[in-house]
């Protein structure tokens, strides 16, 4: 699947709004996934999930970063995101449907925050944006 030119600017452009509230958005972005989807827990039995803490606001820093990433490395993704891909794989041995549950989350942390931005085509290009980035970090469990 690949973005066309009308959808990667408007992740390019909407990502220089996003990256200014990136901890904030990565925070509730998870929060949202451990309320929503319960399950995706057990990947962090060593974390204090508790809205608003210290690991969960570093860890959603770290995932919105790696959706930056990729918003900056939008004509290669694959190469952007290779080591957070075996990394996952490899290591940590996330199952990939978290990747969409997450996906999802963040999908609509970016509506509720950016209402004015987040149009039927902002919507549509940002659900292929991640659909890609999912795909890139599943890619090694092939």
């Amino acid at each position: 699947m690949s973005l066309t030119k009308t959808e990667r600017t408007l992740i390019v452009s909407m990502w220089a709004k996003i990256s200014t509230q990136a901890d904030t958005i990565g925070t509730e972005t998870l929060e949202r996934l451990f309320l929503s989807y319960p399950q995706t827990k057990t990947y962090f039995p060593h974390f204090d999930l508790h809205p608003g803490s210290a690991q969960l606001h570093a860890h959603g820093s770290k995932v919105v970063a790696a959706v930056g990433e990729a918003a900056k490395n939008i004509d290669n993704i694959g190469a952007a995101l290779s080591k957070l891909s075996e990394l996952h794989a490899y290591v940590l041995r996330v199952d990939p449907v978290n990747f969409k549950l997450l996906s999802h989350c963040l999908l609509v942390t970016l509506a509720a925050r950016f209402p004015a931005d987040f149009t039927a085509e902002a919507h549509a290009a940002w659900d292929k944006f991640l659909a890609v980035v999912s795909s890139v970090l599943t890619e090694k469990y092939r």
